[in-house]
């Protein structure tokens, strides 16, 4: 059997998902507890709770970017992709929530990252209502909140253990194309 070997840097960011998507107001200590390292091996890496929050804000968005890449890399059309997406960052709740609780918006870097995705996220649902797959009616940028709502709806079901990611995408995608109706 391979052991393979967590640096403490990444022992500390994983933590810091860990504790701070189920509790957003946790301590640096909490963080450090989870890692199994003290709180000033913790303050060697992160100097502050804001340096520690950036990173973990970085992280995030990196692993999500390479996931939805990734999964749609191969997609048919917009709405494909769409829902490739969805599926792929369904099993990263943790950085989501991550991402929805904390705001870390202030760094220019994550706020310019933050609006490059959304940017994407409304230009591909203005790409599948070209294609007709999606109502040309509704606002792209409603679609794109109520995508995100939806995807916040389905971490928040992984979390507490009512569904798989898959299950969780699954009923996330049915709403987003068909709605809750009969």
């Amino acid at each position: 059997m391979t052991v393979v070997r967590v640096s403490t840097r990444d022992a500390i960011l994983e933590a810091g998902f860990a504790i701070f998507s189920r509790s957003p107001d946790a301590s640096l200590a909490d963080v450090a507890a989870h890692a199994g390292v003290g709180r000033a091996t913790l303050h060697r890496h992160f100097e502050s709770r804001d340096v520690l929050m950036v990173a973990l804000a970085q992280a995030a968005m990196d692993e999500l970017n390479f996931a939805v890449d990734t999964a749609v890399s191969d997609a048919e059309s917009h709405l494909d992709g769409l829902e490739k997406a969805l599926y792929a960052v369904i099993p990263l709740a943790d950085r989501q929530l991550f991402l929805a609780q904390e705001r870390v918006e202030q760094d220019p870097k994550i706020a310019a990252a933050y609006d490059a995705d959304r940017r994407e996220l409304v230009d591909a649902l203005r790409g599948a209502q070209a294609e007709g797959a999606l109502d040309a009616s509704v606002a792209p940028e409603w679609l794109a909140a109520a995508y995100d709502s939806l995807i916040y709806a389905a971490w928040e079901m992984v979390r507490d253990g009512d569904a798989t990611p898959k299950q969780a995408a699954a009923f996330a995608w049915r709403v987003f194309i068909k709605g809750v109706t009969a």
